[in-house]
């Protein structure tokens, strides 16, 4: 069954929700002219921003990270997106010199060793790559919604990261029957991967299908504790480092 048809549903208020996404991206559009960026994970939420981008003709960039552990359906869509849309993608990878170090002294399954070890390859591999990204940004836009996890579950539309830059979050408030609607109704390019119970796509080694009733994000690092569902690209720094260290005692 595919995701459109397990998912896709009409609910009251869509239009609206659509509507006020658009303006908040046109509004984000204006307010940092020529300095926005919408940060894609490929996903099904993000694959709606920018549909919305190209379908209005928004003057925002868009940059993925490719972080060398993507699946290949997952990578496949860089070009679907350029192709379909006509639109640039801007790719950031990690600096090759640090994955060789990383992998030559923890191994190419590191991440399954600890949490520590985790974050240090989700380090090399996304964030570092984000912070180029978001370097000469003022603004940059997300597919978090509330419904995705506990911990975003109070995901305001407009926040703001460590270095002071605009983080918008666009669908906040829409439902996952929301996404595959719209998915549904514009043809809009999604991965495969959706459609064999994975919702939440990362890296390759840190993502696996979820069983009925499990939570959304239950396939992402299933083998640690859903506190420490993050990467950290969403996670403000003193939170992060408290992630790390663990809680004051």
């Amino acid at each position: 069954m595919s995701a459109i048809a397990l998912y896709a549903r009409a609910s009251e208020g869509f239009e609206a929700r659509v509507a006020q996404a658009v303006e908040r991206l046109r509004d984000a559009a204006v307010e940092h002219a020529g300095r926005i960026v919408q940060a894609t994970s490929l996903g099904a939420e993000d694959m709606v921003i920018t549909d919305l981008i190209a379908r209005h003709a928004l003057p925002i960039a868009i940059g993925t990270l490719e972080t060398g552990k993507l699946h290949a359906e997952t990578s496949a869509l860089i070009d679907r997106i350029e192709q379909h849309y006509g639109l640039a993608v801007e790719v950031y990878r990690p600096k090759n010199e640090a994955v060789i170090e990383f992998v030559r002294t923890n191994g190419e399954e590191a991440m399954y060793r600890s949490l520590a070890l985790r974050k240090g390859c989700c380090g090399i591999r996304k964030l570092e790559p984000l912070s180029r990204m978001l370097a000469e940004r003022g603004a940059w836009i997300t597919g978090l919604r509330r419904e995705q996890s506990d911990a975003r579950g109070e995901v305001p539309f407009r926040d703001h990261d460590d270095a002071g830059r605009l983080k918008l979050n666009a669908l906040a408030d829409w439902s996952w029957a929301d996404v595959w609607h719209y998915i549904e109704r514009h043809q809009v390019p999604y991965n495969p991967l959706h459609d064999q119970f994975m919702p939440s796509i990362g890296c390759a080694p840190c993502t696996r299908a979820i069983a009925v009733g499990e939570p959304f994000r239950a396939g992402r690092w299933w083998w640690e504790d859903e506190t420490a569902k993050e990467c950290g690209l969403h996670v403000h720094q003193e939170a992060a480092v408290v992630s790390a260290i663990g809680a004051p005692q």
